[in-house]
C-alpha cells in the first residue's frame, strides 16, 4: 500500500517540477503581500517556495550566501522591516515588484499600479 504525503509535500514536489508554475506561485504571493501587507504570510510562502527549489542549503550554494544570513532574513525584524518599507515606497510611487524567471523571453516592463 502506498503511503500518502500531506498537501504541503505534494505542493513542494509540484513546484519543484514546474519552474514556470513556481515563478507564478511566487508572483501570486508577492501580489497578495503588496495588496494586503501581510508580511508574515508572505515570508511563510517564500520559505515554502525556497523549499520547493531545494531548500535553504541549496539556495545558499547557488548564491554563495551563508545559510545563517538567509535564515536570519526570515526572523530578523530589521530585514523584514526593510521589505515592508520597500513595499510602501513602491506603493506610494504606484509601482509594484514583478517576479519573472531569468528564462523569460520578453521581460515585462515595470508595471504601474492603477490609481
Amino acid at each position: 500500500m502506498r503511503e500518502m504525503g500531506n498537501w504541503r509535500e505534494y505542493q513542494i514536489r509540484r513546484l519543484a517540477n514546474d519552474q514556470e508554475g513556481a515563478i507564478d506561485y511566487l508572483q501570486l504571493t508577492l501580489d497578495e503581500y503588496q495588496a494586503d501587507g501581510d508580511l508574515p504570510f508572505f515570508l511563510k510562502e517564500l520559505r515554502f517556495f525556497i523549499e520547493s527549489q531545494g531548500g535553504v542549503v541549496e539556495l545558499c550554494k547557488r548564491t554563495g550566501m551563508d545559510t545563517e544570513t538567509l535564515s536570519d532574513m526570515f526572523s530578523n525584524e530589521d530585514a523584514t522591516q526593510l521589505l515592508d518599507t520597500f513595499s510602501s515606497l513602491l506603493n506610494a510611487l504606484k509601482h509594484r515588484l514583478v517576479i519573472e524567471g531569468a528564462h523569460a523571453k520578453h521581460p515585462s516592463p515595470v508595471k504601474q499600479m492603477p490609481n
